[in-house]
């Protein structure tokens, strides 16, 4: 595993250190009949299987419950009041460029990455008035580090001298598996109660990270948490500042992707959900869907936490005993909300695309679409007004759904003034709780890429590995590792994977994490 370039001749990023992961040797696609393989879930996990073994002759099904492909990250048509035919999705995300694999995959349809803008700014804003940006931040550790510390207000030199360097010393040398084994055990609001952090600092920057998790800092694995730094922070020379995609999920990223995969033969099978995965006597798989029973010789399960339950709990006969429990004990994290507002008034000029809040009640950020989305500027431009979207992570489960639309709303009014006087021309309020939670001491419990079935394999962002990656990077990686691991049966050549370095970057910071770790 070492730092290299990419086949093309480059190297996925700025980073130098990125680590590559050479394909696994074997012909370059399939020789003689072709081997089927059922892909249950259209998500990017999904995807990223199907890709890869369709392109190397695989007969692939994606089987895809909505009506739509992207999961998480999909899209779907709603009309507006004013009879506008528009994009609708369950809210932001960015494409940091740490996004190695999930770019290959998009690179797939897009090589220079041209449907993906970059956002000029990570801005975060607290409630007591702080105010902290990634924009002028060193992007090569640890002058990262140094440099936020240096130029942000949430770290006064006084609280600064309150610190606990030595239970610090940990996110200077963060490797996988061995930061589960020593902090899956500890919560990241205690993991930063030790550390002592300046409350501002946590407040603005630690907690970003973790409710990126959807879960509240308490129920969060500090491995998560810390690995999260390692991976955006201290880790990569990539930095902060992330891509969005130009124009809504469907049109941007997965219409293009779907017309790929049946370029290759693939069959993309949306509005169809998966009632039953069985085992045959001959070694493949019979899944059944509410229209009809088909066999394929493998399969792979890339769905939600819920899903995934839901569907082992259909199919008997998958896996063993102590595979399917640790599937049931799988949790979904507290529910989110997403609620995007088209208003009849533009928001102020200098407004950013993207602002992340703390201390604004349950409210996490703020993005105003038009700023980077064509179907937004578009709508904005037709109308003169704005399309704003407001995210919670992490509501309590019996929140009051209008309760919590309207408390967003009040604090968009009280971080952004000119709001107030708009009105709201249509409104779309998402609630989901499928997230996957990675709760203190739920690594071990997790599933990983391979299953007790030979010929059944998992992917998603809830699979465990032993790479340094993070949320859809995780999704897109296992998904390409759980076509490698089908592909190995057929003597077929894997698929070439890139990471953020797997340790601290210098021997003197893995230094200074040892010796820490040694007081520890």
């Amino acid at each position: 595993m070492t730092a290299a370039r990419r086949a093309d001749g480059t190297r996925p990023g700025r980073d130098r250190r990125a680590r590559l992961l050479p394909a696994r040797p074997g012909a370059a696609r399939i020789d003689g009949p072709r081997p089927t393989t059922a892909v249950v879930g259209g998500g990017i996990a999904g995807l990223a299987a199907a890709t890869a073994l369709a392109e190397r002759g695989v007969a692939v099904t994606v089987y895809e419950r909505q009506p739509y492909l992207g999961g998480r990250v999909g899209g779907w048509p709603t009309e507006l009041a004013d009879g506008t035919a528009v994009t609708m999705s369950r809210g932001f995300h960015a494409f940091f460029r740490q996004y190695y694999n999930l770019r290959g995959l998009l690179r797939r349809t897009d090589p220079r990455l041209e449907r993906l803008t970059p956002l000029p700014d990570y801005p975060l804003q607290h409630g007591g008035g702080l105010r902290d940006s990634f924009r002028h931040v060193p992007r090569t550790p640890p002058w990262s580090a140094l440099g936020f510390v240096a130029l942000s207000p949430s770290f006064p030199l006084r609280d600064l001298c309150r610190m606990n360097p030595v239970a610090a010393l940990p996110l200077l040398d963060v490797r996988v598996p061995d930061v589960y084994a020593r902090l899956d055990g500890t919560s990241a609001y205690d993991f930063l109660e030790a550390v002592r952090f300046p409350p501002s600092a946590r407040h603005l920057a630690f907690e970003v990270f973790s409710r990126s998790f959807f879960a509240d800092p308490r129920g969060l694995s500090a491995a998560e948490m810390v690995l999260m730094f390692h991976v955006y922070f201290l880790g990569s020379a990539e930095g902060l500042l992330f891509d969005v995609p130009r124009e809504p999920f469907p049109a941007a990223l997965w219409d293009p992707l779907a017309a790929y995969l049946a370029g290759h033969g693939a069959r993309v099978r949306t509005a169809t959900a998966v009632e039953a995965v069985t085992p045959t006597a001959d070694g493949g798989y019979r899944v059944a869907t509410a229209h009809d029973e088909r066999r394929h010789d493998t399969v792979v399960l890339a769905l939600d936490t819920p899903g995934l339950r839901s569907l082992v709990a259909r199919s008997g006969r998958l896996g063993d005993a102590a595979w399917r429990e640790r599937i049931a004990r799988l949790r979904s994290a507290p529910p989110f909300l997403v609620s995007r507002l088209w208003l009849d008034r533009p928001v102020a000029a200098g407004r950013p695309g993207f602002l992340g809040t703390s201390g604004y009640g349950t409210l996490d950020n703020i993005s105003v679409l038009e700023r980077w989305e064509g179907e937004a500027a578009r709508w904005a431009a037709r109308t003169g007004g704005s399309v704003v979207e407001l995210h919670a992570y992490a509501l309590p489960p019996q929140a009051s759904r209008e309760v919590e639309q309207k408390r967003l709303v009040d604090q968009l009014h009280r971080i952004w003034p000119e709001t107030r006087t708009a009105t709201v021309v249509d409104a779309r309020h998402e609630w989901r709780a499928d997230c996957p939670l990675f709760p203190v001491g739920g690594h071990a419990g997790r599933p990983t890429v391979r299953t007790p079935q030979p010929g059944l394999v998992m992917a998603g962002d809830l699979v465990r590995t032993d790479l340094p990656v993070a949320l859809m990077e995780r999704a897109a990686t296992t998904g390409f590792l759980a076509a490698d691991a089908l592909l190995e049966r057929w003597g077929v050549r894997g698929q070439t994977l890139w990471t953020v370095p797997g340790r601290g970057r210098g021997a003197l910071l893995r230094g200074l994490a040892k010796w820490g770790a040694s007081r520890g």
